[in-house]
């Protein structure tokens, strides 16, 4: 028998073996920690893993529901359980999978608001700070995430032919172009930039060191607030601007979705606010059977 807390272990590791953002282990790991304690009477053993039948998750699901849990909270702590047990399956450790059978709460969709071009310009133009304006330039002008950003090595931006080299999910490379805006803010930040020879990472916090994801949220809130007096811009809104401009402007989606570095074009099409009747206007333009 297979103890639970071991097994969820062996999965973490597994899964900063293949590169998971820490951020996504913070949540899989805090979020597996709740499913462990749940099944861990005080003064009792957890089961092992084996012995977790389709009866006791739908408790433990009923529990969340009892705590008056967000549906985006239960939908995650069921996505990190049903992916520990995927992982058991594939190690021979379960000879099925149970949680396939755990009914996921939906949750309504709600596309994401967009700044308009005006407006992210507006909030860019008004940072002077170098290093803060050269990453707020990448955020927009390249569509990065924060975790991506934060990544960005020396050796990673070609300034010459105006390239980035981004690290994404999984730590898959894509290459991304950089605008001229970005570029010229980036080269300005260099030439400020202060650190040792052996510091690789392109943006710095006031003590040398890497940047951190959370510095940032704080600092593209602290600036939307004070040009725009919007609280809820976040890094991320940058991504979507990106998208939703560059459609409008003309772009192809297929185009977007490796930008955006998407597996699925169905995500590039909720992060630019696509419908079925926009997909169908695009496909009717561009393909020469429409």
């Amino acid at each position: 028998m297979a103890q639970l807390q071991e097994c969820i272990a062996q999965y973490l590791s597994e899964l900063e073996r293949r590169g998971a953002s820490k951020h996504t282990l913070r949540n899989y790991a805090s979020d597996l920690q709740q499913f462990l304690t749940y099944f861990s009477p005080e003064g009792e053993p957890p089961p092992a893993v084996e012995q977790i039948n389709l009866p006791l998750l739908r408790e433990w699901l009923s529990s969340l529901h009892d705590h008056r849990l967000v549906v985006t909270s239960i939908r995650r702590k069921i996505a990190a359980v049903r992916a520990l047990f995927k992982f058991l399956l594939r190690e021979g450790v379960l000879d099925k999978n149970v949680t396939t059978r755990l009914r996921t709460p939906k949750t309504k969709q709600r596309l994401p608001e967009v700044m308009s071009e005006e407006k992210t310009n507006y909030l860019i133009d008004t940072v002077e700070k170098d290093r803060d304006l050269a990453l707020l330039e990448l955020l927009y002008g390249c569509g990065i995430r924060v975790s991506e950003l934060v990544g960005i090595d020396l050796e990673d931006i070609d300034l010459k032919e105006g390239w980035l080299r981004v690290r994404g999910k999984g730590n898959k490379e894509r290459q991304v172009p950089v605008g001229a805006r970005a570029l010229d803010a980036v080269e300005r930040y260099l030439a400020v930039r202060h650190a040792g020879p052996e510091q690789r990472a392109l943006f710095l916090n006031s003590r040398a060191a890497r940047l951190g994801d959370r510095q940032v949220r704080r600092l593209v809130k602290l600036y939307a607030l004070l040009a725009t007096g919007d609280s809820t811009v976040h890094p991320h809104s940058f991504r979507h601007a990106y998208a939703t401009h560059l459609l409008s402007d003309g772009a192809d989606l297929r185009a977007i979705q490796e930008l955006l570095g998407h597996a699925s074009l169905s995500t590039t099409q909720k992060y630019t606010q696509v419908t079925l009747k926009d997909l169908q206007a695009v496909y009717d333009k561009a393909h020469p059977k429409a």
